[in-house]
């Protein structure tokens, strides 16, 4: 496997332990992790998580990355360890977590395969960008085994049975982080977006569409949906995405004020999913209907406040074409044959043993690549 690298635009940052140093925060470049603590002698930094760091706000987040690009172009850093040889951890301690539904091609897909008989799209969908909150104890670092969970299984009429899924599935996502908080009463508007999200990481949303099926009528997902969200370890800082700016799809209709920006938050990201080492979609999440930037505008118009180390995510990236679904359920329903994987085995779902890996890139300055690591976890059997 080739070697993670990251650039000098990139500087991704994370939460590592080596030898005896407990966990801390450090910065890609290269194959290495920088010391955060080390090379600026701060305390925040010698902490297990983000949080205290990420609490600071945009003007210490970009005081921070000036500072550390010109230790870097003045060769100054030293305290620095191989990526390979470090162990990385769950890079925030997560406060809430929503989970939300905005490409347009997913939310259709899906509607046609669960609901043949009524329209693609239900009618609130274009109006706003539609979400669940999730539990934010259940997010997981990248490489933690992903447990089969038990729920309410009820096929066709029958009575419903607890069991193990026998339907469990993915869907490729991003998510994204907030540093700053917000006080209670005060919506966070559109264009305050990068005043509070510091950065984005890859995240598989674990799916298990039996136990779905029965307790989503009426409500939403619960224990289909709860179980596990597994998030990549290197934290994207949005500054290092302006190069992948892009304006997002029109929306029609117009949506309503507090959702209209003048800031182009659509993001040309490139996503890959493989299972057990076979590249099965390359989701695009440059398509998504609903950005960021108005996902956050909507999650606090309520005047819900916001917290540092909340966590929401994309919803699934997907397309209309086949080799840019973002599930198992797009990708092998309406009599489409299963995934093929390498050692011949087909998948119309995840089996035991499964290990299903997201990685994802965007474009940088001057033609180079922002590399966003990769998020993975392996399906193992239920709870005793």
């Amino acid at each position: 496997m080739t070697p993670l690298t990251f650039t000098e635009h990139t500087l991704p940052l994370c939460v590592y332990s080596h030898g005896p140093d407990g966990p801390r925060v450090g910065a890609g470049l290269g194959t290495h992790i920088i010391d955060l603590e080390r090379a600026f002698g701060d305390p925040a930094f010698a902490q297990p998580s983000l949080n205290a760091f990420l609490a600071r706000g945009p003007r210490a987040w970009q005081r921070t990355r000036e500072r550390l690009l010109g230790f870097i172009r003045g060769g100054q850093l030293t305290a620095t360890v191989p990526i390979a040889e470090a162990t990385l951890h769950l890079p925030v301690e997560v406060a809430d977590f929503a989970d939300f539904y905005s490409s347009l091609e997913h939310a259709t897909n899906v509607g046609r395969i669960l609901r043949p008989d009524d329209p693609g799209l239900q009618r609130n969908w274009r109006e706003m960008p539609v979400g669940y909150h999730g539990r934010a104890g259940t997010v997981v670092v990248s490489g933690t085994p992903v447990g089969r969970p038990r729920g309410q299984l009820a096929p066709g009429h029958a009575r419903p049975s607890l069991a193990a899924s026998r339907r469990l599935d993915f869907e490729a996502e991003l998510g994204f982080v907030v540093g700053a908080g917000s006080p209670p009463g005060q919506p966070v508007p559109v264009d305050g977006f990068a005043d509070h999200v510091f950065g984005v990481v890859l995240l598989i949303d674990w799916s298990a569409r039996d136990i779905q099926a029965f307790e989503s009528r009426p409500l939403g997902p619960f224990l289909s949906k709860s179980f596990a969200t597994t998030i990549s370890p290197w934290v994207i800082p949005l500054a290092a995405l302006e190069s992948a700016r892009v304006m997002p799809p029109d929306q029609d209709p117009p949506p309503l004020g507090y959702l209209r920006s003048a800031q182009p938050w659509g993001l040309d990201i490139d996503l890959a999913v493989s299972i057990n080492g076979q590249l099965v979609s390359r989701p695009r999440f440059a398509t998504m209907y609903w950005t960021a930037a108005q996902q956050l505008a909507h999650l606090t118009v309520n005047g819900a406040a916001l917290r540092t180390g909340d966590l929401y995510g994309s919803g699934t990236v997907s397309s209309f074409h086949r080799g840019g679904m973002g599930c198992l359920l797009e990708l092998t329903a309406g009599g489409r044959e299963p995934v093929t994987l390498a050692d011949g085995q087909t998948r119309g779902y995840l089996a035991d043993g499964d290990t299903v890996t997201l990685c994802g890139s965007a474009p940088g300055p001057d033609g180079s690549r922002v590399e966003f690591g990769c998020a993975s976890g392996r399906i193992t059997g239920p709870p005793g």
